[in-house]
């Protein structure tokens, strides 16, 4: 499936291009704010870029919706778990699963989120390895840096058919992004084995919580984050701020001693773990 470049609605867009409808023509956003267009309204159909559409059904809240060829479809799936895509005020929008939020979005953009963790590591014309991509957050961000080349790896299917559809996530096939991306379906827990010694400037490490994904917290895998980062290369692992008195556990500072044992000077930085390899 080629990035998705239809109309993605919203149920306050919806109910703005049925309030516009006399009027003939609406003008704003159906791609989460990356443009603004005039849509061509009629009494039984609306047209944008060249396509017409239907007027759709009642809509839900927090809920995008994307033309699949017949009709505006809820832009989740269930495959074990229920995994969707959810608008945010500030256009990137955030994705869950089985109602978890997966990104930060209460005070400002994912994608902007995103940026200051990846200006920590300094990525302009480095070789990055971003091992649990999710939207794409970090790669757009280090693309937007100036990074030289960024290797990225998904463990989610359904993650990966969320990027396709989101016109936020960075698309490898981009000419703008000159090849610089490669976006890889697989577990880095197993795929990072095949990574060269030393062959990475920069890793960003932003693992689903401990609970989900303990294999990517454990020691086995530090040390293979050691092995394939050249001497002085960067780290920013997110760990987000687990609430010690409900958990019982510090997690950034279990994450940190951990980095240190496998061959990282370490600091506490943002809502993660800065590092840097010795």
């Amino acid at each position: 499936m080629p990035h998705y470049s239809g109309p993605l609605l919203t149920r306050d867009l919806a109910d703005a291009l049925q309030a516009a409808r006399v009027g003939g023509t609406w003008t704003g956003s159906l791609d989460l704010g990356r443009s603004s267009d005039d849509a061509l309204l009629q009494t039984d159909s609306w047209q944008w870029r060249g396509e017409h559409y239907p007027y759709p059904e009642k809509l839900k809240d927090r809920t995008l919706y994307y033309w699949d060829g017949d009709e505006f479809a809820p832009i989740s799936r269930y495959s074990g778990s229920l995994i969707k895509l959810v608008p945010t005020e500030w256009g990137a929008p955030t994705f869950e699963i089985d109602g978890i939020k997966m990104l930060p979005t209460s005070k400002e953009s994912p994608l902007e989120d995103a940026r200051r963790k990846v200006a920590l590591v300094e990525p302009r014309g480095k070789v990055v390895l971003d091992t649990c991509g999710g939207l794409g957050y970090f790669a757009a961000c280090c693309l937007e840096a100036g990074a030289a080349r960024i290797h990225s790896f998904e463990k989610n299917e359904d993650v990966l058919w969320l990027r396709k559809l989101n016109p936020w996530s960075p698309d490898p096939e981009a000419p703008e992004n000159g090849g610089r991306l490669q976006l890889n379906h697989a577990d880095i827990s197993q795929a990072i084995a095949q990574v060269a010694d030393a062959s990475v400037d920069v890793l960003l490490h932003d693992p689903p919580r401990f609970g989900i994904a303990g294999e990517l917290y454990s020691q086995v895998f530090y040390d293979q984050l050691a092995r394939v980062l050249r001497k002085g290369g960067r780290l920013f692992h997110y760990t987000g701020t687990p609430n010690k008195l409900t958990s019982g556990r510090d997690v950034p500072r279990e994450v940190a001693k951990r980095l240190e044992k496998a061959g990282f000077k370490v600091q506490l930085a943002l809502d993660g773990v800065l590092a840097s390899r010795r």
